[in-house]
């Protein structure tokens, strides 16, 4: 019983021990990176228990997204996570009526770090008004546009309604040679005021309008129609070459692209010409090196520039084929006799040998013997090394300038007659 007390106490002092060393945590501090750009030109607009922000997006590629900071307890805490570097609007919501509220604004990239924040802004709630039913007509929002050069997608912004009854926005899409107009999203609460339409054909024309909707159901005639022009992938590569000559090797080269938002290349591959190719390497140069550990190997390449969107220019209908340098043939001898002297071998000349080396074989006293002969740049030899009586082995191989050396010719048998 007393072994149980002790047991229990320790088990309290422990539990006692990790709370204070939660309560003792400190916040994690934001990584600050100097190089990220800062948020600017920041605007407010409030309602009841509201407060709607607008500010200038940064399309550029070093950035992910923003942080949202808002003063509570005399420090600045993180309230929200934008995770699209293309928006531009964001609500904060179940506020205190008829209350200042101040608030920071960062980026942030793909390792999480951030930018220093910005200037902080205040902005107040207003005094709650009641919704009312809606009478009468309901105007459309008195401003509405369209951006345009978005990767893949469409942005569309307005003003707020006036009316604080106001509850939703509904957008509609319309497309060329189309006469029917099909809604692709909806927007809950009256401050919210911009719509991202994502999943689009690049270099095309979208046609936008909106509705808004009351808390009592009643709709507004549609907006004034914009349109919005997708961003157009980049152009094709030119130029691409591959080799075939080098050992275990392929090299790829192409000219240099030159449009101002160019990230990088992407190279595509594939053993036949007809399969599927798949996603292989990136490189910013205008080379690629395929290194492969096997000689007279092919593959077939497709060669694409990326913007800095990730929109990817359109992969060739033709690919270009590369083979790592095939091994020689083997030697084909055409003479081999023996004239009472020597062994006198020849054989057909490669053009891209430089050299040969021959094996000897044969069998002196039971025991089984081998010779080597390199650095033979003639396509012929004579041995004069021989013993009467015995029978050789000889087999040629050809070397190339790269040191790969060819199958060894086929065998030739010699035996030098006992006299």
């Amino acid at each position: 019983m007393k072994r149980l007390l002790q047991i229990g106490l320790l088990m309290a002092l422990a539990l006692m021990i990790s709370g204070c060393t939660k309560t003792l945590e400190t916040p994690k501090e934001p990584v600050i990176d100097a190089s990220l750009p800062l948020v600017e030109n920041i605007r407010t607009l409030a309602s009841g228990n509201e407060i709607g922000f607008e500010w200038t997006p940064i399309y550029g590629n070093t950035i992910e997204g923003y942080y949202l900071y808002r003063l509570e307890g005399g420090r600045m805490k993180k309230i929200a996570t934008i995770k699209d570097k293309y928006v531009s609007h964001y609500v904060d919501t179940k506020l205190a009526p008829n209350t200042t509220y101040s608030y920071q604004m960062s980026t942030y990239a793909s390792d999480k770090h951030e930018s220093a924040p910005s200037l902080s802004i205040s902005a107040t709630t207003t005094m709650p008004v009641a919704k009312t039913p809606t009478v009468g007509v309901v105007e459309p929002v008195s401003f509405f546009t369209a951006i345009s050069g978005l990767p893949a997608q469409a942005k569309v912004i307005w003003r707020p309604h006036a009316l604080e009854n106001v509850t939703t926005y509904i957008i509609e899409r319309n497309e060329y040679k189309s006469t029917s107009w099909d809604e692709v999203g909806k927007v809950e609460g009256r401050l919210n005021a911009e719509f991202i339409d994502k999943e689009l054909l690049n270099d095309y024309v979208y046609r936008y309008r909106v509705k808004v909707k009351t808390h009592d159901g009643v709709l507004s005639a549609p907006s004034q129609v914009v349109e919005a022009r997708t961003k157009a992938a980049p152009r094709g590569i030119v130029g691409v070459q591959a080799t075939s000559d080098l050992p275990k090797k392929i090299l790829l080269t192409w000219e240099a692209f030159s449009e101002a938002d160019f990230a990088y290349y992407k190279i595509y591959r594939s053993p036949t010409s007809s399969l599927f190719y798949s996603f292989y390497g990136k490189t910013n140069s205008t080379a690629f090196e395929d290194l492969i550990n096997d000689n007279g190997k092919m593959y077939y390449y497709k060669v694409v520039a990326v913007d800095k969107d990730g929109l990817e220019s359109k992969q060739p209908e033709n690919p270009v084929v590369g083979m790592t340098r095939p091994i020689l043939s083997a030697p084909l001898v055409h003479a081999a006799k023996y004239d009472g002297r020597s062994v006198f071998m020849a054989w057909n000349s490669n053009e891209n040998a430089i050299k040969y080396t021959i094996t000897k074989e044969f069998k002196s006293a039971g025991e089984t013997k081998t010779q080597s002969f390199t650095g033979i740049f003639e396509n012929n030899f004579q041995d004069t090394d021989i013993l009467l009586g015995v029978t050789y082995k000889y087999n040629i191989i050809a070397i190339d300038k790269f040191g790969i050396a060819s199958k060894p010719s086929d065998s030739v048998m010699i035996t030098i007659p006992k006299e």
